[in-house]
C-alpha cells in the first residue's frame, strides 16, 4: 500500500510514506495486554518486508544480505490485540553509501493518518556480502528506490 503524501480532511499535507497492515497476534500481548516489546520489533520487521524484500523492488536484492546496525523504539501509548491490524507508515530518514535508516509509526486500526503514533521507531540497515562478510555499497537501482521515500 503505497502512501503517497495525501491530504486529510483539507488542510493537512502528508508526507509519502509506505503503509502496511500488520495485524496483532494473540501471543504479541504480554500480562499486561498490550503488544509485549519483543513482538513490536517482530511487527517492525514484517511491516519493511513488503516494501523493501518483495520480489520486483529494486531492494530485493538486500534479502540476500542486510544487516540490522541500530534499533530504537519509542513509546507513545499502548497497542492492545483491538488495534489490530496496525498501520504501519515508513520512510527513509537517512541514506548513506552502505547503508540507510527507515522511520516507523505506529497506529492503532482506523486511527488518523495525522494522529499522534502510539510508537516511533528508527532502524538502520547495512547492505551486507554473505560471502566477504562484509558491508558492500547500495547499489544505484536500490539508492534511487530509498532515495524515493526519503522526505523531501
Amino acid at each position: 500500500m503505497n502512501g503517497n503524501g495525501k491530504g486529510h480532511g483539507s488542510s493537512v499535507l502528508l508526507p509519502k510514506r509506505f503503509h502496511a497492515k500488520v495485524e496483532i497476534r494473540w501471543s504479541d500481548m504480554d500480562v499486561f495486554q498490550h503488544v509485549n516489546h519483543a513482538r513490536m520489533v517482530t511487527l517492525l520487521e514484517e511491516a519493511r518486508i513488503p516494501w523493501l524484500f518483495e520480489e520486483g523492488r529494486p531492494t530485493s536484492s538486500l534479502r540476500s544480505g542486510c544487516v540490522l546496525a541500530d534499533l530504537r523504539v519509542r513509546y507513545r501509548g499502548q497497542l492492545r490485540h483491538e488495534d489490530t491490524p496496525l498501520d504501519i507508515a515508513m520512510w527513509i530518514e537517512q541514506l548513506r553509501a552502505v547503508d540507510f535508516t527507515v522511520g516507523y509509526e505506529v497506529r492503532a486500526n482506523g486511527a488518523a493518518p495525522d494522529s499522534p503514533p502510539a510508537v516511533l521507531a528508527t532502524t538502520q540497515l547495512a547492505a551486507f556480502d554473505i560471502d566477504t562478510q562484509r558491508l558492500r555499497r547500495l547499489t544505484e537501482p536500490e539508492r534511487e528506490y530509498l532515495a524515493g521515500w526519503m522526505d523531501k
